[in-house]
């Protein structure tokens, strides 16, 4: 019985944070600005990279000449179908760097900026100081943070359905099924809690330091991006998105663990 006391206490103070920073995120102006910007980004790229497809660029040193490939059909901004080719995995070309991987980083900026925000107002001093856990901050953080990411990737595929549409992209799907490409966004999203996680853990070693945040979440978040195409690629099934949602929650809650210890053992300001 005291062990279902303690657990239910700890959800309500888990859900009364959880509701006040959803409020935080909801209400401030920087969450509507990243949004809008993963709703323009898939315009403007598949725009503008349709309009370059076929253009020859000459290196004046050593006079090879380029061909910019564009997007053979809208949905190669969300990814590739799997590929075994070593070759095809180191891919640099245009297409495939713009792309929806981008956001993983837009997201590393939005965690950073709301979480700091509460070091140099003094909020979460205040905070700590008057009622709150540190562990449930972490927790709140986290789940507000994936929230924030998931509306931001939902933006970017509205953006993409639009910016296909203006370029009059094809909207054949080769090599995969809708159902397919329903796994590949739940896989996308949820390997998003991974991103949160560790902007979290870095927000609160840089605490009022945004910048020093950002450089690690985008040092450490690099570590993952190369393995983001492998997982959740364009024919991706529900082996895919189940592997996605299993290692976002453990990533969460082990990053979690470290990003708790952190605030335990170092100075609010």
């Amino acid at each position: 019985m005291q062990t279902v006391s303690k657990n239910k206490g700890f959800f309500q103070r888990v859900k009364r944070m959880f509701h006040v920073d959803l409020r935080r995120l909801f209400t401030g102006k920087f969450f509507y600005i990243m949004v809008g910007i993963s709703f323009a980004v898939p315009i403007l790229i598949l725009v503008m990279i349709t309009m370059m497809d076929g253009t020859v660029s000459v290196n004046p040193q050593t006079g090879v000449e380029t061909v910019i490939e564009g997007f053979d059909n809208v949905w190669q901004i969300f990814g590739s179908i799997t590929n075994t080719d070593p070759a095809a995995a180191m891919d640099m070309s245009l297409t495939s760097m713009c792309n929806i991987h981008m956001m993983y980083f837009a997201v590393a900026v939005l965690v950073c900026i709301f979480v700091s925000d509460d070091f140099r107002s003094g909020y979460a001093k205040n905070l700590f100081t008057v009622r709150a856990k540190k562990t449930d901050y972490v927790v709140s953080k986290t789940l507000v943070g994936f929230i924030g990411a998931a509306a931001m990737f939902i933006a970017f595929f509205i953006g993409a359905l639009i910016g296909g549409g203006v370029s009059q992209l094809p909207f054949e799907m080769v090599g995969f099924t809708a159902i397919n490409f329903v796994f590949c966004m739940i896989s996308k999203i949820f390997l998003s809690a991974i991103f949160v996680a560790v902007c979290v853990l870095a927000s609160v070693i840089g605490k009022q330091k945004a910048w020093l945040s950002m450089l690690l979440s985008l040092g450490i978040g690099m570590l993952f991006f190369t393995m983001i195409p492998m997982i959740s690629p364009l024919d991706s099934t529900a082996i895919n998105a189940l592997l996605s949602v299993v290692g976002g929650t453990l990533f969460g809650i082990g990053l979690g663990a470290i990003s708790n210890q952190v605030l335990q053992k170092t100075s609010l300001v």
